[in-house]
């Protein structure tokens, strides 16, 4: 079992696994039900888990219908209660309800859609890692509407797991730089609400100030607007601050994780890391 760490964060619950999710890639809460929307590479892409960890739903087929989901990136779930996935296969942008019925399915001239999250007004914060952008979405899922993508910020380099604060708006991006011989480096941004950019730094700067580099893979904001990341290299979750204070050290989760590529957390703060390494949700309570 994935283990204690120096802030206190326990285990309480491990889900899935080989045979139940094949290489997940996202994970995300739903703040009002606590269910759990997690994508991956089986059947069907888009697993459904209720706060007890039954798995609730499984939908979004593998196929070349409209609606169905070819290589899903990442998910989210909006406060209106929708799934919304990033669909690297057909660089698309796809909503579904939580009964895993498709209302909307978005080709905006995307290069290659990535990492998302919602805002608390359910609109979506989108990167695009071939464009090197950062998008805006705006949509009536209920009613299958798109309104509106917007692009917010450019120039970004292979930009990939993002994250809004849902109390200060702030949103945080973690940029894949290019790789250096076989030294892989990612960069994490911060902006505030109105897109002022806030703070910066990359695997060589945050070297210099921890202990060790760190390889960042997810990240997400706590309810207290701290800045949580996965980090591939040391198999662990570290805390990085709020955005004011970035960059501190709080290692969350120090051992345990294989290889842990995305994180959420729900509504009562239980930190949900998910670990490709042995295909496994962790939900951790301080």
């Amino acid at each position: 079992a994935a283990g204690t760490a120096a802030a206190g964060v326990g285990l309480r619950l491990s889900l899935g696994g080989w045979g139940s999710l094949v290489n997940p890639s996202g994970v995300s809460a739903c703040r009002r039900s606590g269910r759990l929307a997690v994508v991956h590479d089986g059947e069907k892409r888009i697993h459904v888990f209720g706060p007890s960890g039954s798995c609730l739903q499984r939908f979004g087929e593998r196929g070349e219908a409209d609606d169905d989901v070819k290589y899903a990136l990442d998910v989210t779930v909006t406060s209106d209660g929708h799934v919304v996935v990033t669909d690297g296969g057909d660089r698309s942008v796809k909503a579904f309800d939580f009964e895993g019925r498709g209302v909307l399915a978005i080709r905006e001239g995307f290069c290659l859609p990535w990492g998302l999250d919602a805002t608390p007004e359910s609109e979506v914060i989108l990167t695009d890692s071939e464009a090197g952008a950062l998008y805006r979405l705006t949509a009536d899922f209920k009613k299958g509407k798109f309104k509106m993508c917007q692009m917010i910020w450019s120039q970004l380099t292979r930009p990939r797991g993002v994250a809004v604060s849902q109390t200060s708006g702030a949103i945080v991006v973690i940029e894949h730089l290019r790789a250096q011989g076989h030294i892989r480096s990612t960069r994490v941004k911060i902006f505030s609400a109105e897109m002022d950019l806030i703070g910066q730094m990359d695997s060589f700067g945050l070297s210099l100030v921890f202990p060790s580099k760190i390889h960042a893979t997810a990240v997400a904001f706590d309810k207290d607007d701290h800045i949580t990341v996965t980090d591939v290299y040391s198999q662990a979750v570290i805390s990085l601050g709020k955005p004011e204070e970035f960059p501190i050290f709080n290692p969350l989760i120090s051992y345990g994780l294989f290889y842990p590529v995305g994180l959420t957390y729900t509504a009562n703060n239980s930190l949900v890391v998910l670990d490709s390494g042995d295909h496994s949700i962790k939900i951790y309570s301080s």
